[in-house]
């Protein structure tokens, strides 16, 4: 019996590792019979596993997805993954609470060395929680089918002003940076590359019509959600000019802050936040003098912080 559920869990892992086995490849792997494979995907099946089999020469199994959930195989460094993940999810509404109820179903499970490697790991980890705004998780659901399914979607958006649009997008890709969550899309009518925040997409059923996939923005997905999220994909945006060389600047700030040289002693600096009081914090960090003229909000919060310190000094 102890040989036979050993088999078995060779067998799932290897199900698990790749996704289409064929008969004699696993009983080669398992050292036993193609019958015996045969019985031990029925035993799997048994236990709520959904091993799909297709027939003929070229056929071969595949774990599928069923309608529950049994008991995954993991190997260690797989099993602390995950467990790191859940402790660490943010960025979702209620995913926190649901990411610890899954978390402590897991230490349940662990064997005393990785729960272990997991409790050192937690002891010496602090979080600091993200104070900004969460979206919620049928939402990303929704978004990531689009993509899938590269199907057009249609939503409501919330833009920084406070006004609402309606959107026909072709969804690229998810981008998770900074704490949020971003759509990155072939806006239909604007016939243009848009970055949303996905916190003020409110999805439309059903979706429009499939489309034909589309390459990366610029070539360079990565480099393109880093420019926008510089300045653009915030309610308050600034350029500064400030007396500074733009290497030095650059060099003190994130690579998706635009950083213009004007010539070896000044440079503009296109900062964005979703406050002017940390923009204010992103330009008093610079050590440099600087000069705003593009920003009211800005300008007021600085004439304010102005007053404020020089009275701390008094």
């Amino acid at each position: 019996m102890l040989k036979t559920s050993a088999r078995l869990l060779r067998l799932l892992g290897l199900l698990q590792a790749r996704r289409d086995w064929t008969g004699p490849q696993l009983a080669d792997r398992l050292e036993v019979t193609t019958r015996t494979v045969r019985n031990d995907i029925e035993r799997l099946r048994g236990l709520g596993y959904p091993v799909r089999a297709a027939p003929g020469v070229a056929g071969g199994y595949r774990l599928g997805a069923g309608a529950s959930l049994p008991p995954l195989l993991l190997d260690d460094d797989e099993a602390v993954a995950v467990a790191v993940g859940l402790r660490t999810a943010t960025g979702v509404s209620g995913i926190e609470e649901t990411s610890l109820r899954a978390l402590g179903k897991l230490e349940q499970v662990l064997p005393a060395r990785l729960r272990q490697r997991v409790s050192v790991l937690h002891s010496v980890t602090t979080s600091i929680p993200g104070t900004g705004p969460t979206v919620r998780a049928d939402v990303l659901t929704a978004i990531a089918g689009a993509i899938r399914a590269l199907e057009q979607l249609r939503f409501d958006y919330l833009s920084f002003e406070g006004t609402r649009s309606r959107r026909m997008v072709e969804p690229h890709r998810l981008v998770h940076a900074r704490g949020r969550w971003f759509l990155v899309a072939w806006d239909v009518e604007r016939a243009d590359w848009r970055t949303f925040r996905a916190d003020r997409i409110r999805p439309r059923s059903p979706n429009g019509p499939r489309f034909a996939a589309r390459p990366d923005p610029d070539g360079d997905l990565i480099a393109y959600v880093e420019r926008g999220l510089g300045s653009a994909m915030w309610r308050y945006r600034a350029k500064a000019r400030v007396q500074a060389p733009a290497e030095d600047i650059a060099a003190r700030l994130p690579p998706s802050v635009i950083v213009e040289p004007v010539d070896e002693r000044t440079c503009f600096v296109h900062v964005g936040s979703d406050s002017p009081a940390m923009l204010a914090v992103w330009l008093g960090m610079l050590d440099a003098d600087f000069e705003v003229d593009d920003c009211p909000e800005l300008a007021d919060h600085l004439r304010m912080l102005a007053g404020r310190f020089a009275r701390a000094v008094r």
